[in-house]
């Protein structure tokens, strides 16, 4: 019966929307909104009162988070403001794995909101994993690419200086974070323009191929050699050219063994893909 009432409240709130005391702004806060029963978003909203989450169950702010994408594309990206406060809190919540859980999915609610309230909602949020814990920039890490790429030219830009950042975790010995940035770096390639693959992408490139782990330099050599065909492709011969002299500099005449041997793979790999054609690449 209470539901019933719910949804009756819900679908006759017209005298909400033709209230003249309202300005658009609170109008539209204030609107109830009509996908799902008011009394059940409330409930969920709920769910990031602190109080209740002590008493009832402390890993109800994960459960929270983690459903919030389902919640935010039910209710749609017109519904947004419903949940804005909520996402917010629990962007800031002291737990680390509400915040991880917030980051390995904050891609997806990008592609819900759409661009504009990406920018002014989730990338805010997005800048304050990237600072956070290894275990809450992982998240993130692993969908770069995809995170960006909806994001406008000069805002993607932004990210270029802050990719060198990703090199420093807060335990060395996690190689497979490093692993990550060289995966999402190939990807990030189809992004950017020549020079900025040149600039900011290669010292990345570069000191990721000379990692102490084997498994992080294999998928280093790959994006090297896809950055040559990057940068052949866009047909500014001098910035490929000078990769390669530098290749040659830093790794084939390397006093370390196993510099040289980076260069060998690095060609193996050139050539196996057809990054460069024969005559270019002899």
């Amino acid at each position: 019966q209470s539901l019933d009432s719910t949804l009756h409240y819900i679908h006759n709130d017209s005298d909400l929307s033709t209230n003249s005391s309202f300005s658009p702004e609170e109008e539209r806060k204030s609107k109830v909104q009509d996908v799902v029963p008011q009394a059940l978003l409330d409930q969920y909203l709920s769910m990031t009162d602190p109080s209740r989450a002590q008493t009832v169950d402390t890993e109800i702010a994960k459960h929270c988070a983690y459903s919030l994408p389902g919640v935010a594309l039910t209710l749609g990206r017109q519904n947004w403001h419903c949940l804005k406060d909520t996402y917010e809190t629990l962007a800031s919540d002291m737990q680390w794995k509400v915040r991880r859980t917030l980051a390995f999915s904050i891609h997806e609610l990008a592609v819900i909101l759409g661009d504009q309230l990406t920018a002014g909602d989730l990338v805010p949020v997005f800048n304050g994993f990237l600072k956070d814990l290894d275990e809450v920039r992982i998240g993130v890490l692993k969908h770069l690419h995809d995170f960006l790429k909806l994001l406008h030219v000069d805002k993607r830009r932004e990210y270029l200086y802050q990719l060198q950042e990703f090199l420093v975790t807060d335990n060395t010995r996690n190689w497979r974070f490093r692993a990550e940035l060289a995966e999402q770096l190939i990807l990030l390639l189809d992004l950017y323009s020549a020079r900025d693959i040149y600039d900011y992408l290669r010292p990345v490139a570069f000191s990721l191929c000379a990692d102490k782990v084997s498994s992080v330099r294999w998928i280093s050599y790959k994006l090297v050699s896809e950055m040559v065909k990057k940068l052949y492709i866009a047909s500014t011969s001098t910035f490929v050219v000078d990769l390669m002299n530098e290749l040659v500099e830093k790794f084939c005449r390397c006093h370390k063994w196993s510099g040289r041997q980076t260069f060998v793979f690095i060609c193996q790999s050139i050539s196996e893909d057809d990054c460069l054609p024969m005559d270019q690449f002899a």
